[in-house]
C-alpha cells in the first residue's frame, strides 16, 4: 500500500469523537469491542498522560507492545518561542494498515494550564486515531464534531501581538533539610527574555545559584565540638543572537560571563561568533537532527587565588566544536554528543567529552537503556596554586586536577502478560 504522509496544522478548529451516549456505555474492560483498533503509544512528554487517554478515548484497545498494534503513535516535542510546546504526532500504521501515516501537530501555550494541554493533546489524538478505526467495525458507532472557526474580526485580534514576540521568565527556588547533626540550605534564580521568530533568534538569560552545608563532628575523646561548613556559589550571564540562513545553516553571535567560588573563578567572560549545520531540515527537529556547531572568541579569566600558572587573570582565544544527534523513532531513540574545546594558544590545553543515551526495542516486551559519558580533561587553567585542605576535597568545595571522567548506566525492562492495557485502577498507588 503506497505510502501516505498527510500534514496538519492543528488550529482547534475540528476535532472527531465518539457521540457522548457511545463513550458513557463503553465498558473499561481489558478487551474493548471486537474489530477494534489495536494501538501502541510512545509518548515522553510532559503532556502525556496515558490513564486520561485511556479514559477519554474509549474506541480503541490501547496494548502494551508495539507487536501487538495496528497502529503505532509517536509523540515528540520541543518548546516554542513563547514557552509552550510543539508536539508532532507520528500515527504509523501496522500490519493491515502497513504504509500508512499521519502526522498531526498540537502547539501548547505557554500560560495553558496543564490540564488544557492534556486535552488539546487527546482531541488531536482521537483526530489522528479516526481516520484509522474508519476502517474498521467500531466506525458505525463513530461520530464527528465540528466547531466553528472564529470570525474575521476575532481572528485579527488574535493575531495581534503587543509584545513583539518577546517572552520573559522569572524563577525562584529554594529549599532547607537536616537532622540533628547536618543541615543543608539551597536557593536559585533566573531570568530571561527572549524573541524568536522563524528569521530571528534573541536571547538573554541570567542566573544565581547558592547552597550552604553545616555537618557537627564530635570528637568525645578530645572533648571537641566541631562543625564544618561548606559553600558553593554561582553566578552566570548568557547572550545570543542566532540568524536562519536556509533549512540547514544558521549563524550567530554567543557571549557568557560566569563567576563560580569551585573553580577559583572571580570573573569569566567567553564570547564570538559561531556557524551550525544541520544535516536534516530544522523543520524535522522534533524527530531528527545532526548539527554540528563552530564556535571561535576569546575567553577572558580573573581568578580569586593565584593560579598554578602563576596567573591571577589571562585571556586567550579558544574555539568549540559541537555534535548533535537527536533521533525518535518507533525502535527507539538516541541521544549522542560531542563537544570539543582548545585553547589557541597552547593546542595541549584542550578537553573532550562524549556523552550518549540509547533506548532500543530490542524485540516483544524487552527494552535496553544505556547511558554514558566520558571526558578528557588538559584545560583546567583556573587551578589554584595552593594546596587544598582535606575539609575542601571531602566537601568537594573546590576543583581537583583530573585528566578524565567518566560515567555509565545500563538497564533492561521486560513485560509479559496481557497484551490490553485499557483499565485505570488508581486506588491506592
Amino acid at each position: 500500500m503506497r505510502q501516505q504522509m498527510r500534514q496538519v496544522g492543528l488550529v482547534g478548529t475540528l476535532y472527531a469523537a465518539l457521540a457522548t451516549p457511545v463513550i458513557a456505555q463503553v465498558p473499561e474492560t481489558a478487551a474493548r469491542p471486537n474489530g477494534s483498533l489495536h494501538v501502541f503509544l510512545d509518548c515522553h512528554t510532559r503532556s502525556c498522560d496515558f490513564d486520561h487517554f485511556r479514559r477519554e478515548i474509549t474506541f480503541v484497545n490501547w496494548v502494551r507492545d508495539r507487536a501487538d498494534a495496528d497502529v503505532h503513535i509517536l509523540i515528540t516535542s520541543r518548546r516554542t518561542a513563547s514557552g509552550g510546546e510543539e508536539l508532532t504526532l507520528g500515527f504509523i500504521g501496522l500490519r493491515a494498515f502497513a504504509g500508512e501515516e499521519v502526522s498531526l501537530r498540537y502547539v501548547s501555550q505557554a500560560d495553558d494550564t496543564w490540564e488544557e494541554s492534556r486535552d488539546g493533546l487527546t482531541r488531536t489524538l482521537r483526530l489522528g486515531l479516526v481516520s484509522y478505526a474508519a476502517a474498521t467495525p467500531v466506525a458505525e458507532r463513530l461520530s464527528v464534531l465540528y466547531r466553528e472557526a472564529p470570525t474575521a474580526a476575532a481572528t485579527a485580534d488574535l493575531e495581534e501581538d503587543p509584545w513583539n514576540y518577546w517572552v520573559f521568565r522569572l524563577n525562584l527556588r529554594g529549599s532547607i533539610s537536616g537532622e540533628t547533626s547536618e543541615r543543608f540550605w539551597s536557593g536559585n534564580t533566573s531570568v530571561s527574555a527572549s524573541q524568536v521568530t522563524e528569521s530571528h533568534k534573541l536571547v538573554l538569560s541570567a542566573r544565581a545559584n547558592g547552597d550552604r552545608s553545616e555537618f557537627d563532628v564530635v570528637d568525645e575523646a578530645e572533648g571537641l565540638d566541631t562543625t564544618y561548613v561548606s559553600t558553593r556559589t554561582s553566578y552566570g550571564a548568557d547572550a545570543y543572537s542566532v540568524w536562519s540562513l536556509s533549512p540547514h545553516w544558521s549563524t550567530g553571535v554567543i557571549g557568557e560571563v560566569d563567576r563560580a567560588s569551585t573553580v577559583n573563578l572571580a570573573l569569566g567572560v567567553r564570547g564570538g561568533p559561531a556557524i551550525e549545520y544541520n544535516v536534516f531540515p530544522y523543520a524535522e527537529s522534533t524527530r531528527r537532527q545532526l548539527t554540528f556547531l563552530y564556535t571561535v572568541g576569546v575567553v577572558a579569566l580573573d581568578y580569586v587565588e593565584e593560579t598554578v600558572y602563576d596567573k591571577m587573570s589571562e585571556i586567550r582565544p579558544a574555539h568549540v566544536l559541537e555534535i548533535d544527534l537527536d533521533v525518535q523513532q518507533p525502535w527507539g531513540s538516541v541521544h549522542g554528543s560531542i563537544n570539543g574545546f582548545q585553547y589557541l594558544h597552547d593546542l595541549a590545553k584542550h578537553s573532550l567529552t562524549l556523552e550518549g543515551h540509547l533506548r532500543l526495542r530490542v524485540f516483544r516486551g524487552l527494552d535496553f537503556n544505556v547511558g554514558a559519558d566520558v571526558a578528557r580533561i588538559k584545560d583546567q587553567l583556573y587551578l589554584p596554586k595552593e594546596d587544598l585542605t582535606p575539609e575542601e576535597i571531602l566537601l568537594r568545595v573546590r576543583a581537583r586536577e583530573t585528566n578524565f571522567r567518566y560515567g555509565l548506566n545500563v538497564g533492561f525492562s521486560f513485560r509479559f502478560g496481557s497484551k490490553f492495557n485499557n483499565v485505570v485502577n488508581p486506588r491506592m498507588w
